[in-house]
């Protein structure tokens, strides 16, 4: 498997400096009330209005201040850190707290935006400069809102798209172990009640437009939330991995057009599922292990030299990429071994 290494990671804060302040092309996830709510990105968002879309450029300095943190030598490391302090102040974060203040905003982002902004206020506490300080507030806004959405939501969204319920539940775990405990325990309970009793897995993927496994992303959560009930669940939820059955969930995608945007997002399901397998595979039997590392392996190759080229990737793959190659290094592999 390809490692990271200081110049993979410099390239990848090349390509996220070169977006998340890149205002056009946008994307917005705006509900209109009247004239007077039609405003350019910028204005609506005075931190996350780059990187096409507000989610992207939320994962976009994700990546830039994980990048920063463990490659501190590399030569970007120091205009991240100079845009950071001129992008996490309190002012420009009551912009963005103002924004969910707004009605009809309650579901702006929900659930991939808010996983991510505490994904990235997590990475923020591990830096000595005041950025988590000032994202906190962001952050306690997104957790109360997952807080109160968990118990109503009666039934798990499962699609491979930024709707994925497990997906959240992944990112936001963390988090919330150290900054909110009982949400981290509404969400180990969810996450039971969900897919505790799933067996069998047949895998109906990918879709044509998925950047996530609906199976592999429901296996990952599982590993995390509960990882002592995990090899026994996972042995059911998907028995026959042992013959490389379902088949889809060994064989990369294949992304025909790159310039579209949403055919683009099978490069992120090669990416999002060698980060799947590399996360759960420590937890497998030996006989399994290796077959998922494999497949690691094998979807990181397909995706890997395709997080650069084309805007509609460029934006937001490098992210992804960065989950599978620092979980190949180990990185966030501690908590399935737990």
């Amino acid at each position: 498997m390809t490692k990271l290494d200081a110049n993979l990671a410099s390239h990848m804060a090349r390509i996220a400096l070169g977006h998340v302040c890149k205002e056009y092309p946008h994307k917005l996830d705006h509900v209109l009330l009247g004239d007077e709510d039609l405003a350019p990105p910028r204005v609506l968002h005075p931190i996350f209005h780059g990187s096409f879309d507000w989610h992207s450029c939320v994962h976009g300095w994700w990546t830039l201040l994980t990048l920063r943190r463990l490659f501190s030598a590399i030569p970007e490391a120091s205009a991240i850190a100079e845009l950071a302090s001129d992008s996490f102040t309190r002012e420009k974060v009551g912009g963005e707290l103002a924004y969910l203040d707004r009605p009809l905003s309650r579901g702006f982002e929900r659930p991939y935006g808010w996983a991510w902004l505490l994904t990235l206020h997590l990475e923020a506490t591990r830096h000595e400069e005041g950025w988590a300080a000032e994202l906190e507030p962001l952050a306690r806004a997104f957790a109360r809102r997952l807080g109160d959405y968990l118990p109503v939501l009666t039934y798990p969204i499962r699609v491979g798209t930024h709707f994925n319920t497990a997906f959240a539940l992944i990112l936001s775990l963390e988090w919330a172990d150290r900054y909110d405990p009982p949400l981290a325990e509404l969400i180990r309970e969810r996450s039971l009640h969900w897919f505790g009793s799933d067996r069998d897995c047949q895998a109906w993927e990918p879709g044509g437009d998925e950047f996530l496994s609906p199976a592999l992303i429901e296996a990952l959560c599982m590993a995390q939330s509960h990882p002592v009930l995990f090899p026994a669940w996972f042995e059911q939820f998907l028995p026959r991995i042992a013959a490389h059955e379902p088949p889809t969930l060994f064989t990369p995608a294949i992304v025909s057009d790159r310039s579209d945007g949403k055919i683009a997002h099978l490069d992120g399901l090669n990416l999002s599922r060698a980060w799947c397998w590399s996360s759960i595979a420590p937890a497998l039997p030996d006989n399994q292990r290796y077959i998922a590392l494999d497949a690691a392996d094998e979807h990181l190759a397909a995706a890997l030299p395709h997080i650069a080229g084309d805007y509609m990737g460029e934006h937001w793959l490098a992210s992804f990429a960065l989950l599978a190659l620092l979980c190949a290094s180990g990185e966030l592999r501690a908590k399935v071994l737990q």
